[in-house]
């Protein structure tokens, strides 16, 4: 048991430590590293600037320059003034430093008192003085907005969203893409021309009359108006006919042969063969829903039936952006995400590769 459970950790380590051959560092094992480093650093980066940001008050947020981890300044109380005062380092010209806080900022200078002594107002240069931080992690980022914000009623609307659109479109795909893989007829051929075009047209030129189909189908304001538009998409049949292509037809034969019915053959057959083309489908389906914002924002108008997304815009308003409380809802919002990927992943390769897609 302990070499299974040290067998990956092993395997891990070769991958990382692997050299070009004789255990000699070459210049292309150097190019390498250098490259995949960059490469995470590009991926992933942004992602963890984002976790750390969300933890950041909303004063933090707009300093500049800006840090990576959240640090917040120091406030103290001072006698005689109602609010805390922010705390600063302060050099003064015959080179002494001291700890001061300032009273109020104008133009490039700064009224600061000693909060020891906070009879005396010293005019200081805002160049002569560095705000003290210490780290501050801002839980209330992720815990007042589910307190005071519909938030678990946005959640509980994009799940419902995500998972019936979701299945709805595996389903139709998987159908759509079973007779064109499956039958032989004529036209066949120009009728998977004609969906693959679809992806030329931009989404916008259908918005209008999808929103006229909505509208006379009296769906506006319900969850249907998101679900349905876009269950049929030309991507997940392409994808998932080319994988059925791959699906030998002496096994077909030999399924109708036994008097099994077409239903029987897609469903007991076709659809477990092409479970790899399916998962990545079905990660591409929650990724399209979860995060789409555009379509939900125009056929959706009460709060009670808002998705995540457009309910994260509430924290926007004309003059100010909380922006703290978009960058942790935003957080939470990746999350389902990236369970799903996480656990889907592994069938990406192996979908992708056995579709034909580039």
């Amino acid at each position: 048991m302990a070499d299974v459970a040290a067998r990956p950790t092993r395997t891990l380590g070769a991958l990382l430590t692997a050299t070009r051959g004789n255990g000699r560092l070459h210049w292309t094992d150097v190019f390498t590293y250098i490259y995949l480093a960059l490469g995470v650093a590009l991926m992933f980066g942004p992602v963890v600037w984002l976790v750390l940001s969300s933890f950041k008050t909303q004063a933090g947020l707009q300093e500049f320059p800006p840090t990576l981890l959240p640090l917040g300044q120091i406030s103290v109380e001072v006698e005689g003034y109602d609010e805390p005062l922010p705390l600063f380092e302060v050099t003064f010209e015959d080179g002494t430093v001291r700890q001061m806080a300032q009273v109020r900022r104008v133009g490039i200078m700064a009224q600061m008192v000693d909060p020891d002594n906070p009879g005396e107002r010293i005019q200081v240069s805002i160049n002569d003085r560095e705000p003290i931080r210490e780290m501050r992690v801002a839980w209330e980022n992720y815990t007042k907005p589910l307190e005071t914000f519909n938030f678990l009623t946005y959640l509980n609307n994009s799940v419902i969203v995500t998972a019936a659109a979701t299945l709805i479109t595996l389903l139709i795909n998987s159908m759509a893409a079973y007779g064109l893989a499956i039958y032989e007829f004529r036209g066949r051929n120009a009728v998977m021309l004609f969906v693959i075009g679809t992806l030329m047209i931009p989404i916008t030129i259908i918005l209008v009359p999808t929103y006229l189909v909505v509208t006379q189908l009296g769906m506006v304001n319900t969850l249907w108006a998101v679900i349905i538009p876009g269950c049929a998409t030309p991507t997940g049949v392409f994808l998932l006919r080319q994988y059925m292509l791959t699906i030998p037809r002496d096994l077909i034969e030999a399924a109708r042969m036994d008097k099994a019915s077409e239903w029987q053959i897609y469903w007991r057959i076709v659809l477990p063969l092409s479970l790899p083309a399916i998962a990545v489908l079905a990660i591409f389906s929650v990724m399209w829903r979860w995060n789409d914002f555009l379509w939900p924002l125009i056929v959706l108008n009460r709060s009670e039936v808002y998705t995540l997304q457009i309910g994260l815009n509430a924290f926007q308003g004309e003059l100010n952006v909380q922006w703290h409380f978009v960058l942790a809802m935003t957080v939470v919002a990746l999350i389902p995400v990236t369970v799903v990927f996480a656990f889907l992943q592994r069938f990406i390769t192996t979908g992708i590769a056995s579709s034909g897609m580039k």
